[in-house]
């Protein structure tokens, strides 16, 4: 019953995460690392995520992958309803043809409904080693059109101890 209830809600996040609407962003998607990032003040959205991910994992570094998606979509800067559900190794939204796999533990988090072109993922890895292939693999395979009516600005990755965060989006989402 809780596979089918998972699959029901996945298949109903995809369908709002890419049902069509305003015009697609013309903007070069972005890539940032958290390596480029220091601790300044943030300047987009991707940013303030990626920092408030490093700041809930140094807090707790036992949280779950669940738990920090779900604290991450409680950050002031989403202006949307969201919501997290675990993943399966495979194929995932946002990276074509590519599977997706080596993490213990997945979570996407994205808008319930709207043509926002955000996805994000907080991956448990077995160590810091695999985080960091992780992230090359993620950076490698993304693909800012996977929205089909809107492109995502920027794509941010980043680890925190053993946990890899991921977000494809609108630099801002202020409009």
């Amino acid at each position: 019953m809780k596979k089918l209830l998972s699959v029901v809600l996945a298949g109903a996040m995809m369908a709002s995460i890419t049902a069509c609407g305003g015009g697609a962003a013309q903007t070069t998607p972005a890539e940032t690392t958290v390596e480029e990032t220091t601790r300044k003040a943030p300047e987009t959205l991707g940013e303030t995520l990626l920092f408030d991910f490093e700041d809930r994992v140094a807090e707790n570094a036992d949280a779950t992958a669940q738990e920090l998606a779900e604290g991450i979509l409680t950050n002031e800067a989403i202006l949307f309803s969201g919501g997290a559900m675990p993943v399966e190794e495979g194929f995932l939204m946002g990276f074509g043809e590519a599977e997706i796999t080596g993490f213990e533990e997945a979570v996407m988090f994205a808008p319930m409904i709207g043509t926002i072109p955000f996805v994000g993922y907080v991956f448990d890895m077995p160590d810091a080693e695999s985080a960091e292939a992780l992230i090359d693999v993620l950076t490698e395979n993304a693909d800012p059109r996977w929205n089909i009516c809107t492109e995502a600005e920027e794509t941010v990755t980043g680890t925190a101890e053993d946990k890899v965060f991921f977000v494809m989006c609108p630099k801002s989402l202020e409009q």
